[in-house]
């Protein structure tokens, strides 16, 4: 069940980013009118913050295999100070 729920996830934030993509381009062509161009900027920045949340949500769920010393491995949660 998990992993549906998370191809699910990864399926919404790319479909966002996706939309997102499409959005930049729109604006940036600048045949919008002041009114399509408000509502393409607010669902823009509606996207952005979804997709960073997603991001953030994932960035937490992954691990990292780690050799030890004796030559056996763990994984360990991410974190990215980590250098190793």
């Amino acid at each position: 069940m998990a992993s549906e729920q998370g191809a699910t996830s990864i399926a919404d934030f790319e479909k966002s980013l996706d939309e997102l993509e499409k959005l930049v381009r729109d604006l940036e062509q600048g045949e919008l009118s002041l009114e399509q161009s408000l509502t393409a900027f607010e669902r823009g920045v509606k996207l952005t913050r979804e997709c960073q949340q997603a991001l953030k949500s994932a960035e937490q769920r992954v691990e990292q295999l780690v050799q030890n010393s004796d030559g056996s491995l763990e994984t360990r949660p991410f974190k990215p100070d980590d250098a190793n």
